[in-house]
């Protein structure tokens, strides 16, 4: 039998291995592409693309990771125009969590040449899948130079004119030194927005969104009434105005500002220093709590007999016996309210004119008061009261003479007024007429009685001359006469007491002799 020779593959299984190797040189050759690599691709919506094209390159930290291999327009809400943009990531740029963001950016400064620029995102989000859709909240484009003068048309030049040029003045007048001032307080308050801004997340899940929604519902609410919209503008334009005006006075409050906040925090260091005498408080009141469930346990009964009381039984026999009393108490009712309105003008004019008027103190430069209306009322009482306690059928036991007369003012009728001192003036002066009083108009609004006065000029006083021999003879005989009267007197009364020619002063002798009854 004859062997058979190894002749090699047959021509079928070598053209078909060529092909395999010719077909994918020939792909890579066209479309410079490896037909067995199988790159992640992910989807990104943007607002714009700028002039992102398909082939532009995909960065992540300034290395290339991928490239665009699609770009789709797309029609946004309002009229604009967006753009889906469709990309394949190599390995080496994953991985991409969920919460990445994604900007397109320029190669030169002058714009032109622009790739995707990926921030990763954090660790802890979930991983971007092959095929997902980056939304445009986390995709942003530049801001092109044309774009920029498009917006800044004459009049928002003009605009953007009067705003540096305030602004320079802000600075000019005092407002770059209080915005160096303001320096030393940054750290504080960049802290506590941070700690507001983390508290905005949330506490739970949906707490942001849930406030977004509400932030949606406020925004619907007030582009439901455009007109309402306008006037509050308006309106803060006017309050803007009024703040303008009073300009000074606001620069006097910002400055009063930090003494009333450092008055604040101590007020709160007070407060806070209180709570632990409050928390001790708190302590000792739980027994005072604790016992008062036995004491309106206690209460129970009583309140049980309270509702049998007015029960329907009980309260138609207490209704049967106050019915007659009702017609009776609404005839007091009614007929009082002609007294009540009465009580109420005498009560305010008590209020409005007597008791302002008792407050008052008396203007007197001669002799000031020592005390209001109300007190010099009553400072005679006291002296009449101790004046004489005892008497008789013939009269008080004490006497009043007045002594020193050097003065005498005629009174008129053969009639003087003696004095030791010249009168200085008259106090309030005699007038001719009362003050007016309305009788067609309330007390309450009557003037009050004014106690201001000018003193009147003193009338015209007489200098007694004791050195004339007329007063000297008068006076002998007033005194012999004196004498025997008080003599008789003590005899009739029988006091016992002896009198003598001389137990009179010659002072005396005027109101001795006034006193002693004519014969």
């Amino acid at each position: 039998m004859r062997k058979s020779r190894n002749r090699g593959p047959s021509a079928v299984t070598a053209g078909i291995l060529a092909l395999l190797v010719i077909l994918p040189a020939i792909y890579y050759g066209f479309t410079k592409t490896n037909p067995f690599h199988n790159p992640m691709q992910i989807k990104a919506a943007f607002r714009t693309v700028s002039d992102i094209k398909k082939n532009s390159a995909v960065r992540v930290a300034g290395v290339n990771v991928g490239k665009v291999v699609g770009v789709e327009a797309v029609a946004g809400d309002k009229g604009g125009t967006g753009a889906i943009v469709t990309m394949e990531i190599e390995d080496r740029g994953l991985p991409l969590h969920e919460d990445l963001t994604m900007k397109v950016r320029p190669r030169i400064f002058l714009e032109g040449n622009w790739f995707v620029d990926i921030s990763p995102g954090s660790p802890s989000a979930p991983l971007v899948e092959d095929g997902d859709m980056i939304p445009v909240q986390q995709t942003a484009a530049p801001v092109q130079f044309g774009q920029i003068l498009e917006a800044l048309q004459s009049d928002t030049r003009e605009d953007l004119q009067v705003v540096l040029d305030e602004y320079g003045r802000a600075l000019a007048n005092g407002g770059a030194k209080g915005y160096r001032n303001s320096i030393q307080y940054w750290k504080s308050a960049f802290r506590d927005s941070a700690i507001v801004n983390e508290a905005t997340l949330g506490l739970v899940e949906h707490d942001l969104s849930n406030y977004i929604k509400g932030a949606d519902r406020f925004a619907r609410g007030l582009d439901a009434d455009p007109e309402a919209l306008k006037s509050l503008i308006t309106d803060l334009a006017t309050t803007g105005q009024a703040f303008a005006s009073e300009e000074q006075r606001l620069s006097d409050t910002i400055e009063e500002l930090p003494k009333l906040l450092i008055v604040g925090q101590r007020a709160l260091g007070s407060l806070n220093d209180a709570f632990p005498a409050l928390r001790r408080l708190i302590v000792d009141l739980r027994p005072a709590v604790r016992s008062s469930g036995p004491a309106l346990d206690a209460t129970l009964p009583l309140i049980k007999q309270l509702r049998k009381f007015v029960s329907e039984p009980e309260l138609k026999g207490l209704i049967d016996d106050l019915d007659p009393l009702i017609e009776p108490l609404v005839e007091v009712n009614e007929g009082g309210v002609p007294l009540q309105k009465e009580l109420r003008l005498l009560s305010s004019c008590g209020n409005e004119v007597l008791v302002p008027w008792r407050n008052d103190t008396v203007p007197d430069q001669q002799f000031p008061a020592s005390g209001k209306v109300f007190q010099e009322q009553v400072k005679w009482l006291p002296g009449i009261a101790a004046e004489s306690r005892s008497f008789d059928a013939n009269g008080q036991y004490v006497k009043s003479l007045a002594n020193g007369a050097e003065y005498a003012y005629p009174l008129g009728g053969g009639q003087f007024l003696t004095s030791g001192a010249p009168i200085q003036g008259v106090n309030p002066p005699r007038k001719d007429q009362a003050p007016p009083l309305r009788k067609d108009v309330p007390c309450e609004t009557q003037q009050r009685p004014d106690l201001r006065s000018q003193p009147g000029q003193p009338p015209t006083a007489k200098r007694v001359n004791f050195s004339h021999p007329d007063v000297i003879a008068a006076e002998k005989l007033a005194k012999v006469e004196a004498v025997e009267w008080l003599k008789d007197e003590v005899s009739s009364r029988k006091l016992g007491i002896k009198v003598s020619d001389d137990l009179l002063q010659p002072s005396q002798i005027p109101m001795l002799e006034k006193a002693r009854p004519r014969r």
